[in-house]
């Protein structure tokens, strides 16, 4: 059955927006990069960043979350989008605003969203999910067009987020307390499971003789009557020579019943009326120590946005940014074990980075438990990327008062900018493609670091490891590597691969100097 289709204003201009975009370079930034790490940081509009990742992340990021603009009225937001279309040009570089004065508002905030949430399913990978910060303005726009894009069977939740104490002394109405969470995974999902809080962890304080390697355990029932008929669920158990029978049926099969029982995690009570309660320990941690996770709930009660204004303050000795999200928040929902794949280590990508909570989550969940996570940031707003996101991914780095790990993370990030145009739209390279455009991209498809433009010595693109990378690239078709243009490569010790148009060397002399020739890309796979 076909679910009734939602449209707005500029919906056909653009459903596919995100096809008609260049492929653009992404270029580094020294001067504000905190060492080499594969973390990144692209100042740029995030929709040509994106699409930039895309040949190098495409079905590779783990998890993804978004703070986009709530379309408020109060934002101030600007449509930037420059799609081919005289109706939604009439909208470029204005300023977005409230209800009463601006009709098209949810029709720009969709038209805004749509082309960057398809970008987002696409750099997924088939286990990961996405979840986006939103409030009450847009959270109905927000599920049907995430219902379409990433489809219906691939709703996860509606996180209800309690993000303040309570309501402001001046509320007239409801106090408004809460904003969402949705959750949307790329394939349908199998199985979730969240850390436990403090407040659940507390409640494990039952002790028997396998407390000091389990934590503790608290009891849970055994039998059940919500699930569906399951014969092999309905059998009979015995303790102290009584048969016991559920009402409806047991949670286990009877093997597993039968070795619990022998394992001595199964409690047996008995009431003044002569029914049996029979509940099973569940312990705090597994046989290697490590403490178990559970469902999450679709209500969380914190952290607090006043959280978040606090790092801010702790970091800048004011508050330089409105409205950040606790890093807390972040750090939960990254934690999460998504098909039963812990997140110890993958992408975590937020395109919508602000003040780079983000960025502090990620890097304080590696300094927890070791991880080997990376993260992705994209903020437009050149001034917000180096005066506020940049200091504070480096304050994170290097430590400060009030900071969870005062000694700092010790882990860096590349800081880049969005280059000229390499391929067009069709994948086909720029006519006006740069040597230093082609070197860039070639080096991070060989190494996947990006590469410091000041290294560059035409034909020398740079080295990584053992391997020195080479680049013939003058006029299209005539970039021949022969005895002549090898020239000076040879002198280099270790293996050369040299990108050019083709290869007059013969197969032995390849060998004999460890030279892999490889065909200059001018055509990009479209994806």
């Amino acid at each position: 059955m076909s679910m009734p289709s939602f449209n707005w204003i500029g919906k056909d201009k653009v459903e596919n927006h995100d096809n008609e975009l260049p492929f653009r370079v992404l270029k580094p930034n020294k001067s504000l990069s905190v060492g080499t790490d594969q973390n990144l940081l692209i100042e740029g509009d995030n929709l040509e960043a994106l699409k930039a990742l895309m040949p190098f992340y495409y079905n590779k990021i783990k998890c993804i979350y978004i703070d986009p603009p709530y379309n408020t009225g109060n934002e101030k937001w600007v449509y930037n989008d420059k799609v081919n279309s005289p109706q939604i040009k009439a909208w470029l570089n204005k300023v977005v605003g409230a209800e009463g004065e601006d009709l098209c508002r949810h029709d720009k905030w969709l038209c805004m969203m749509y082309p960057r949430l398809k970008l987002l399913r696409e750099l997924l990978n088939d286990d990961g999910i996405i979840f986006i910060s939103i409030n009450d303005n847009e959270v109905t726009n927000l599920r049907n067009i995430c219902d379409e894009i990433f489809g219906i069977s691939n709703f996860v939740a509606q996180i209800t987020w309690k993000n303040k104490y309570g309501p402001g002394a001046m509320t007239k109405g409801f106090g408004n307390i809460n904003e969402f969470i949705l959750c949307y995974s790329k394939t349908p999902l199998k199985s979730i499971e969240a850390p436990l809080s403090d407040e659940e962890i507390k409640k494990y304080k039952n002790k028997d003789e396998k407390f000091h390697i389990r934590g503790g355990f608290i009891t849970q029932p055994l039998a059940t009557l919500s699930k569906d008929d399951r014969p092999n669920l309905t059998y009979t158990i015995y303790h102290n020579g009584e048969a016991i029978m559920p009402n409806k049926q047991w949670i286990w099969e009877k093997n597993r019943m039968e070795t619990a029982i022998r394992n001595n995690e199964v409690i047996f009570r008995k009431s003044d009326d002569g029914k049996w309660s029979v509940r099973f320990k569940q312990y705090l941690k597994d046989e290697n120590g490590k403490i178990r996770m559970a469902k999450p709930l679709s209500i969380l009660l914190g952290p607090y946005n006043q959280d978040g204004t606090n790092e801010i303050r702790n970091i800048f000795g004011n508050v330089a940014f409105n409205n950040p999200k606790p890093s807390q928040l972040i750090k939960y929902l990254f934690s999460m074990k998504i098909n039963g794949t812990d997140s110890f280590e993958g992408i975590f990508l937020d395109s919508f980075a602000g003040s780079g909570t983000t960025g502090q989550a990620v890097m304080e969940l590696n300094k927890e438990d070791g991880g080997n996570r990376k993260y992705i940031l994209v903020e437009l707003e050149r001034e917000i990327a180096k005066d506020i996101t940049t200091k504070r991914l480096k304050k994170v780095i290097e430590g400060y008062d009030g900071a969870k790990f005062p000694d700092g993370t010790g882990q860096g990030f590349q800081y880049l900018d969005l280059n000229g145009e390499l391929f067009d739209s069709n994948g086909f390279i720029n006519k006006s493609a740069t040597y230093e455009d082609m070197g860039s991209y070639i080096y991070f498809t060989e190494t996947h670091n990006y590469l410091d433009l000041q290294s560059i010595s035409n034909p020398f693109i740079g080295s990584f490891g053992s391997n020195n990378y080479f680049l013939l690239f003058d006029n299209k078709g005539k970039n021949v590597l022969d005895e002549k243009t090898v020239g000076s490569m040879l002198k280099l010790d270790g293996t050369k691969v040299i990108y050019a148009d083709k290869c007059l060397l013969d197969e032995e002399f390849c060998q004999k100097n460890n030279i892999i020739f490889k065909q200059i890309p001018y055509e990009m796979k479209q994806f």
